[in-house]
């Protein structure tokens, strides 16, 4: 198998992708994240993914490299990171009661055959009437500020939705493990057969 590579430092998709239990690498891709003009948000995470995946190919010249990103939809607006404990809780205000889209970019990128797979997944959170006082504590509580929409599902972020909606719950964390596994096998790497 070509070595594997991460181009995300994300401690959330380097742990999820311990989970196919298959040596990788990571790498810091540094590009520019700013949507275009009139970029939709399906298109700016799947050409956010691509552009990662593709940033760290000088460093790894034969390898498969895995680009993700990752934005939160909300009343038409594209939303991120919130950075700080006041856009959190702007972020988590604007959701309450709301249904929220978050689309995940994913790519594998060949960088020996320069061939690329990628594609879009969507996933809906149902937020629950929030009031301010349960988003601050919770806030303080997790600090969630690197991720997007302002909380981990995989934590005390769980006390904030109605409901869940989506094909995988690992693609809210960062990285949609199942569409991972088939794109790596349209690469010829079969996750399973590399377990013996």
């Amino acid at each position: 198998m070509q070595t594997l590579v991460l181009g995300s430092t994300s401690p959330f998709r380097k742990s999820l992708l311990e989970k196919l239990n298959l040596p990788f690498e990571y790498a810091k891709p540094n590009i520019d994240e700013t949507a275009r003009d009139n970029e939709s948000p399906e298109a700016l995470v799947e050409r956010l993914a691509i552009e990662k995946a593709k940033a760290v190919e000088t460093d790894y010249p034969n390898a498969l490299i895995i680009g993700s990103d990752q934005v939160a939809v909300c009343d038409g607006e594209i939303l991120g990171k919130p950075h700080n404990f006041e856009n959190g809780v702007k972020q988590l205000s604007k959701f309450s009661g709301k249904a929220v889209k978050f689309l995940t970019g994913l790519c594998v990128y060949n960088s020996s055959t320069k061939e690329h797979h990628a594609l879009v997944e969507p996933f809906m959170v149902h937020f629950k009437n929030n009031d301010l006082k349960s988003i601050e504590n919770y806030l303080r509580a997790e600090e969630p500020y690197n991720c997007a929409g302002s909380f981990k599902s995989e934590g005390l972020g769980i006390c904030l939705f109605e409901k869940l909606e989506g094909d995988d719950p690992n693609s809210l964390i960062g990285l949609p493990l199942i569409k991972l596994v088939e794109l790596l096998q349209q690469h010829d790497v079969d996750v399973l057969a590399e377990q013996s």
